[in-house]
């Protein structure tokens, strides 16, 4: 009754949270009756959680506590790699990478997030206007943020921005920017003495 009184007298009214956040101009949702699988996933974490700090010298003070959940919030978002995310990424990294709300008033009809292989060529292709255009990166599992003609490749491992281009919708091909020419350096011969 804490979160919420929708549900239990049927006669409206709120609490002092759901004011406060109505307030703030969120929207609260609730886990579904009888799908306990989102709270199931908060009571994992928090077992996790007890688990870290029982294994930690125990605190003595508010502020030992806090330095200690920092601590783990950092472990857990941004080191410790978990299963259940694309490429096993921290938190923090798909956190990162997904877009953003924006104010009200943009038109956000072109944004896409793809999650993408690269082929054989280290190259990936994306169709803008119906016309497809071939993006070299490289050979790695990346997230694609698409903004119209707009594109951002980040590493879906590491979070790392890997081009930051605008599609050039006169040409396929569109080239990293590096110079032309030979990756590796070229033998030389020599002359027999």
């Amino acid at each position: 009754m804490v979160y919420t009184v929708r549900f239990a007298t049927g006669h409206g009214g709120r609490t002092g949270l759901e004011a406060e956040l109505v307030r703030l101009g969120i929207r609260q949702k609730n886990s579904r009756p009888n799908h306990p699988t989102t709270c199931g996933k908060v009571e994992r974490f928090q077992q996790t959680l007890k688990n870290w700090l029982r294994g930690q010298p125990q605190p003595h003070t508010i502020a030992q506590l806090r330095a200690l959940l920092d601590e783990f919030r950092t472990i857990y978002n941004e080191q410790r790699p978990h299963r259940s995310l694309p490429h096993q990424a921290t938190p923090a990294t798909i956190y990162t990478t997904r877009p953003k709300a924006e104010p009200a008033g943009r038109d956000n009809s072109h944004h896409r997030v793809r999650r993408d292989r690269i082929d054989n060529n280290g190259k990936i292709t994306l169709r803008v206007n119906g016309r497809l255009h071939h993006i070299g990166i490289g050979r790695t599992p990346v997230i694609l943020l698409i903004d119209y003609l707009h594109v951002r490749v980040v590493n879906a491992r590491t979070g790392e921005l890997l081009r930051d281009l605008t599609i050039d919708p006169t040409h396929d091909y569109q080239p990293t920017g590096r110079a032309k020419g030979p990756t590796r350096p070229h033998r030389q011969h020599l002359e027999p003495t």
